[in-house]
C-alpha cells in the first residue's frame, strides 16, 4: 500500500516536472522567434486602436431628437457602467452612469434604482459627479448645435 503511493507518487511529480519543462521550452521557443516582437506590438497597437474607436463613439452623444437612438445609448452607458464596477474601475463607471443619469427621461426614478443597488460611498460619487458630468453633456450639445448652425449656412 505504502509502496503504491510512493509510486503513485514519484509518477505525479515526473508528470509535474515535464509539464514544467514542456511549458518553458515551448515559451523559450515562441519568444525567440524572429517576429515575435513585431508581432506582439502589431496586436498592442490593433488592441489600442480598438480601445480609443469604442471610447470615441461612446463619448459621442447621439441625436436627441433622435428616441430610439437615445434609447440606445442610455442602455449602452448603464451596461458598461455595471460592466466597469464589477471590474472595480470606479471612476469610468461612475462616468458612464452619470452620462445615463443625464440623458434619462426620469432621472429622479434611476437615482432612486441606483441608490438601492450601489454602495451607500459609491451613490455618493456618482451625486458628486453629476453637476460636472450635465455640465459637459450640456457643452457637447451646445457645440453640436453650433456646429449644425454652421452646415446650414
Amino acid at each position: 500500500m505504502v509502496e503504491m503511493s510512493r509510486v503513485s507518487l514519484g509518477i505525479a511529480g515526473l508528470a509535474g516536472s515535464l509539464f514544467l519543462a514542456y511549458a518553458i521550452y515551448f515559451d523559450r521557443k515562441r519568444r525567440s522567434h524572429p517576429d515575435f516582437k513585431k508581432k506582439l506590438r502589431e496586436r498592442r497597437e490593433q488592441a489600442r486602436k480598438n480601445v480609443s474607436a469604442k471610447q470615441r463613439s461612446l463619448d459621442s452623444l447621439p441625436n436627441l431628437q433622435d428616441h430610439q437612438a437615445v434609447q440606445n445609448y442610455f442602455l449602452q452607458q448603464i451596461q458598461l457602467g455595471e460592466e466597469l464596477l464589477a471590474n472595480k474601475q470606479l471612476d469610468e463607471g461612475l462616468e458612464h452612469f452619470g452620462r445615463a443619469v443625464a440623458l434619462c427621461g426620469q432621472p429622479q426614478k434611476l437615482l432612486e434604482v441606483l441608490q438601492m443597488n450601489m454602495p451607500a460611498n459609491v451613490f455618493s460619487l456618482l451625486l458628486a459627479r453629476l453637476p460636472d458630468i450635465n455640465r459637459r453633456i450640456m457643452e457637447q450639445q451646445a457645440l453640436l448645435f453650433v456646429g449644425d448652425e454652421n452646415d446650414l449656412e
